[in-house]
């Protein structure tokens, strides 16, 4: 796991793993001070501070401090539901089924304005989090990291819990860093913005997730979700169109 200040939070995260996986990792951002690093400690995890790195090369980082065959990968707002506990113990109780695999996924499900959104483009967001160490890398495009594997990939069937968003305040405070690390990255690779990604694509994304995946059937929030994505979609290709704006044209 890595972590900034996360006092308010991780407690939670580490104690649905505290008992049964043999070690427990997390690497703190270097200006953490919110007492994140001594309740870690207290819950028997081995802490270490880093300058930050970004989202992927941060945990990577804390994978090359694991020291067991496989690697259970966690972000401080989420939790390990005991029926996947139970499922990935029945796992490891079955080695020859465990030896079929480098990777196993599973869906998570994510606690929102007071429901579990069980629909739309949030569920079932199935991710890969369990790896055999050697065989799989944290990789992607920052923020938006994902752990790519090499060999085959099970799937387990219990959630992983994901309580990101504890208020749509604190939701829409990330369109500003999520939405800057998409420039930078259109930017850095010479991907162009085009007319089709802001008039098509935003519609796309609230008809996908309302209509298409059901978002409807999650109530008020499930309608809210799908807007709030499609405006995440236009934000984040309109910010390329205004980063490749000439200088004379800027006061």
């Amino acid at each position: 796991m890595i972590a900034g200040n996360e006092a308010a939070r991780i407690r939670r995260a580490l104690e649905s793993v505290r008992g049964w996986a043999a070690e427990i990792i997390v690497v703190l951002n270097a200006e953490v001070n919110d007492g994140t690093d001594a309740l870690a400690a207290g819950l028997g995890a081995r802490v270490f501070r880093e300058p930050w790195q970004g989202h992927i090369a941060q945990k990577n980082s804390a994978v090359a401090k694991a020291g067991q065959p496989w690697v259970l990968g966690l972000d401080a707002d989420e939790v390990v539901s005991p029926e996947l506990i139970a499922e990935i113990q029945q796992l490891f109780a079955a080695p020859e089924k465990l030896a079929s695999f480098a990777a196993f996924s599973f869906p998570r499900c994510t606690y929102y304005c007071g429901r579990w959104i069980r629909h739309g483009d949030w569920y079932p967001d199935r991710k890969i989090r369990l790896w055999r160490r050697g065989q799989g890398h944290w990789g992607g495009v920052n923020p938006h990291d994902r752990v790519i594997v090499s060999g085959r990939t099970g799937r387990l069937k219990k959630d992983l819990l994901h309580f990101s968003n504890e208020s749509i305040n604190r939701q829409i405070e990330k369109l500003v860093p999520f939405s800057d690390e998409f420039v930078r990255h259109r930017l850095a690779t010479g991907r162009r913005t085009g007319w089709l990604d802001l008039a098509v694509r935003p519609g796309w994304r609230f008809f996908r997730a309302y209509v298409l995946r059901r978002g409807f059937l999650d109530g008020w929030p499930g309608y809210y979700i799908a807007w709030l994505n499609a405006f995440s979609a236009l934000t984040r290709h309109v910010k390329v169109c205004e980063a490749k704006l000439p200088e004379r044209s800027r006061p």
